[in-house]
């Protein structure tokens, strides 16, 4: 987006109350001047889900990018929850379905979603019943897109919705709550997030901790090297609370749902990557 979205209107006077001299500009505009610049930092790039080879290319490109192109390259592709769960981090059970395979289908109402994908764009919830219509599901998606996820649906996302727990330069910031955006098998997705401020108990901070610390150790950084991060968590069938999503990129920070200090806090985190520069 050429000037990001209308909840980050306010960053760049942020910075440049820090001293930092800050602009807009679309990823793939080549007269951007993006390797002259200090610091590139992603913020609204939306579209990477649909050129994904040609946005990979751009950030290795990219001399000083944050968060870092081998980390957007591991969070651009969904299969990172089958690592984090191998690193320790509770998450949503997850299995990885390669074009050809046949997932072992648990016997609950499951969610079927590109691995590569946002704002639940492909995503769809099916019934046991409703094998049949799964199974073509995951066929297109592997027509489409490659490789697929499968993972049982967690009932709580319909009442309960999810949390984002956003962090910037590695210290928690503020979260907001996201009401339910899942579609079942015969409606789209409801895409029109609908948010409001909240705040997270201490299981869904120690989650999002065990999370960003997990990720620091896989690619030997410091948390401090992560200008942003949201971390989305949800309670699963057991109660307990479980990752659903990991956002490196380029995710929405709720800017709109907590006060002005937050873009401050967001400027302090771009000058820290900077100085470390």
């Amino acid at each position: 987006m050429p000037v990001s979205e209308p909840d980050d209107a306010g960053l760049p006077a942020a910075l440049a109350e820090v001293g930092v001299d800050a602009a807009f500009a679309p990823w793939d505009d080549e007269d951007a001047g993006f390797a002259e610049a200090d610091l590139v930092v992603i913020r609204a790039t939306w579209d990477y889900t649909l050129r994904r080879k040609e946005f990979l290319a751009w950030c290795d490109s990219v001399p000083r990018l944050a968060n870092r192109a081998d980390v957007v390259r591991w969070n651009t592709d969904k299969s990172y929850l089958v690592d984090l769960a191998a690193d320790g981090v509770a998450v949503v059970p997850t299995e990885l379905v390669p074009p050809g395979a046949v997932p072992d289908w648990p016997d609950v109402e499951v969610v079927v979603k590109p691995a590569v994908g946002a704002g639940s764009r492909g995503t769809r919830r099916f019934a046991p019943d409703q094998r049949a219509l799964a199974e073509s599901h995951l066929a297109e998606l592997h027509t489409d897109r490659g490789l697929a996820l499968v993972q049982p649906y967690q009932p709580a996302v319909a009442a309960e919705g999810e949390t984002s727990l956003v962090y910037l330069g590695g210290v928690y910031s503020h979260s907001f709550h996201k009401g339910p955006m899942l579609g079942d098998a015969t409606s789209g997705p409801y895409l029109a997030e609908r948010l409001t401020a909240t705040t997270p108990t201490a299981e869904q901070r120690e989650l999002a901790e065990n999370t960003l610390d997990a990720v620091a150790a896989r690619f030997g950084l410091r948390r401090g090297d992560l200008v942003s991060a949201r971390v989305d968590v949800l309670r699963g069938a057991d109660g307990r609370q479980l990752l659903l999503e990991l956002e490196l990129i380029e995710p929405s920070l709720g800017f709109g749902q907590t006060g002005p200090e937050a873009p401050a806090r967001y400027a302090s985190a771009v000058r820290l990557a900077l100085s470390a520069l």
